[in-house]
């Protein structure tokens, strides 16, 4: 009998329907664009009508088309696996992963209590609109929403805070996944969380989408270095893993367009019970 060809296993065939979603996708990316020229267009010669017509521009710009000239532009570079960076939901890369914890939700829901941190409210209207007035008006909001971020591609499961000065423009807040079964770090390391955590410094513009959002400090090893330390301090029988260079050192941009550095570094917390000495440092390096 004469000898079938084999069909390359990696090839992945692609359904008219993803190629019909992929079309709509782009075409309403270019359609939020003429839009948004034709607003500008027709808002020249208005007089002090301009300006509400800007602050229209602005919105549209900000909250639609450059979201979705963003979400077409990077599908087409930022890479589909874990980089040990985050995701806005506009599919720049976000925040970078930072700290990872080996132990039950339980087990770290009671650790971060113990270490004053704060569970963040989940985003909704209602708790959207109480941040932006505390803001505004510079009233406490402990529990205040963080942005969702995407790992995995799922925003995060919870996160939790800190205040500084009862001002919720400024706060240590971090961001945890739980991680898929059978999932492990790049070097074979197993965990069950990762978790990415920065500081909020003031509020702004973000340089990428022009929306309003948290800025946050650029020295992310530090807020690193601070969720760690809060936990060991008020939970000494942790452990700590310490993977040297899990990540090459860099300097680069979060999703809001703000500076970022870090070491490389990833701290693991165990929160399990571990025999010998509570809290010692293991070091672990060349895992990336």
């Amino acid at each position: 009998m004469p000898e079938t060809a084999a069909v390359p296993s990696g090839r992945r065939r692609v359904s008219a329907g993803a190629v019909l979603d992929s079309f709509f996708f782009v075409l309403a990316g270019f359609a939020s664009v003429w839009l948004a020229v034709l607003l500008a267009t027709e808002s020249l010669g208005l007089g002090w009508g301009l300006l509400w017509f800007a602050v229209l521009f602005w919105a549209l710009l900000a909250y639609l088309v450059l979201p979705r000239l963003h979400r077409i532009l990077t599908r087409l570079y930022v890479p589909d696996y874990f980089i040990g960076r985050t995701r806005t939901s506009d599919g720049l890369l976000g925040d970078p992963v930072n700290l990872a914890i080996t132990g039950s939700a339980e087990q770290l829901h009671a650790a971060l209590a113990a270490a004053g941190w704060i569970r963040a409210d989940d985003v909704t209207l209602a708790s959207s609109w109480r941040i932006v007035t505390a803001t505004v008006s510079r009233r406490s909001y402990l529990r205040a929403p963080v942005s969702p971020l995407l790992l995995f591609d799922r925003v995060q499961d919870f996160a939790y805070q800190q205040e500084v000065a009862n001002n919720p423009a400024k706060r240590h807040h971090v961001r945890f996944w739980r991680c898929p079964d059978g999932w492990m770090l790049p070097g074979g390391h197993r965990v069950d969380w990762v978790a990415a955590g920065t500081f909020d410094r003031a509020v702004g513009l973000s340089l990428f989408t022009l929306q309003i959002t948290h800025k946050i400090d650029e020295h992310t090893d530090v807020e690193r270095d601070h969720i760690v330390a809060s936990i060991r301090q008020a939970v000494p029988e942790t452990r700590l893993v310490l993977i040297r260079d899990f990540a090459t050192g860099y300097h680069s941009r979060n999703g809001g367009g703000d500076t970022i550095q870090t070491d490389g570094d990833l701290p693991v917390i165990d929160l399990r019970a571990v025999p010998g000495e509570a809290g010692a440092v293991v070091e672990l390096t060349g895992l990336s």
